[in-house]
């Protein structure tokens, strides 16, 4: 995988135009709560401003409908807050696609956000020339947003003078090749959730590249009916088993041993450990028990790399989140390289401070359940095409 890095350019003097993911989530007022996207995209912008170029940031804020601007889609707050992290002054620029704001060398403005625009998400061509023609360097720094060929993520990358990454896609990059490109054996996955159809075509690919595939949550139920458990009234996908199969003649899947059950889906409900083959008709499977737990740390311990997607009890819940904390712990302790993404995954390494202790932690989705599957990403795809030119 080859590309050029913001980081290896000249950019005094240039106009730079960065991708950034200020996807920020934000409350009823619209205040931001928390700012971690905002911070992951500050390297690029500081390494631009202190190489004296001109700087336009911009990304997309949630899901307006395009052509139709709303306060509540403004980046107003995301300006606000970056202002604040940099110690300086960023402007929001309203209407910029046709140009007509000012923006000098060390200095930064914040372009309002992108999903206004008609024809972003189409990647219409005549709007990617006009964002191109507005920039020297434009450079690719949302990885969340790398499986979507949008005006500003893959457009404006086919007409601009140079096309880079910034710190977090290359970084992002650099981490999923090594864990699954290169990685040292043996390759461990974990993929939890609730359902296998939304993660089967990542547990198919998976099964081709690791040398053990663990499954949690929901997932593993439709597995443990795949071998003729019983998992009461368990959340699973009965008309998936034959999938599972596949996935398993493929590689070997660990499965829970004991789990831990309640009669219902609730905080308050009380939590019993029990063997798998004692799973009565009316049991909810809420988390792994902790011969599961342990049997599953000694598989960590014993990786090269790790590749953690989803959690593999309701952790949410304190009395179904020891399996998941086992888990988190026995990654923090393993000297594999290990690799963490997804949502929920990321809340739980938040939940059981383990930040400083994951080898690379994607903030990304999507992407990062894409590039697990082996699937071209439209950004990245675009980088590689410009690498020469």
């Amino acid at each position: 995988m080859t590309f050029k890095k913001l980081t290896d350019l000249d950019v005094s003097g240039k106009r730079v135009f960065i991708r950034a993911d200020l996807n920020v989530p934000q409350d009823d007022s619209l205040a931001i709560t928390d700012d971690t996207r905002i911070k992951a995209a500050l390297p690029g912008i500081q390494y631009a401003l202190s190489n004296n170029a001109a700087v336009m940031v911009t990304s997309h804020l949630g899901r307006p409908t395009e052509g139709e601007f709303k306060p509540e889609d403004s980046l107003a707050p995301v300006a606000k807050r970056m202002s604040e992290l940099l110690g300086k002054d960023v402007k929001l620029v309203q209407n910029w696609v046709d140009g007509g704001f000012d923006v000098k060398p060390g200095e930064v403005v914040l372009l309002e956000n992108s999903r206004c625009n008609k024809g972003e998400k189409k990647c219409d061509d005549a709007l990617s020339q006009k964002m191109a023609a507005l920039c020297d360097i434009w450079v690719m720094d949302a990885f969340g947003t790398a499986h979507r060929a949008e005006a500003t993520t893959y457009g404006i990358g086919k007409y601009a003078g140079i096309a880079c990454a910034g710190p977090c896609v290359a970084s992002e990059l650099e981490a999923l090749t090594k864990a699954l490109a290169q990685p040292a054996r043996p390759l461990v996955a974990i993929v939890g959730g609730s359902k296998v159809s939304t993660k089967l075509s990542v547990l198919e690919s998976l099964s081709e590249k690791v040398d053990q595939l663990v499954v949690g949550g929901g997932i593993a139920n439709t597995f443990l009916l795949a071998t003729g458990k019983k998992i009461g009234k368990s959340l699973a996908e009965p008309d998936l088993v034959e999938q599972a199969k596949r996935v398993m003649a493929k590689v070997n899947v660990p499965l829970p041993t004991d789990v831990v059950c309640a009669k219902e889906f609730s905080a308050a409900a009380p939590a019993t450990i029990k063997s798998i083959d004692d799973v009565a008709d009316d049991d909810l499977i809420l988390d792994i028990g902790p011969q599961s737990a342990k049997a599953l740390a000694e598989i960590i311990a014993k990786a090269g790399t790790v590749v953690w997607n989803g959690p593999v009890g309701v952790f949410e819940m304190d009395a179904f989140a020891n399996g998941t904390k086992e888990l988190a712990q026995a990654i923090a302790n393993s000297k594999a390289f290990t690799l963490a993404g997804g949502g929920d995954t990321v809340s739980a390494i938040n939940v059981f401070k383990i930040e400083d202790k994951v080898g690379y932690i994607s903030t990304a989705g999507g992407a990062f359940l894409e590039f697990l599957e082996g699937k071209r990403l439209p950004a990245v795809d675009i980088l590689e095409s410009r690498f020469a030119n």
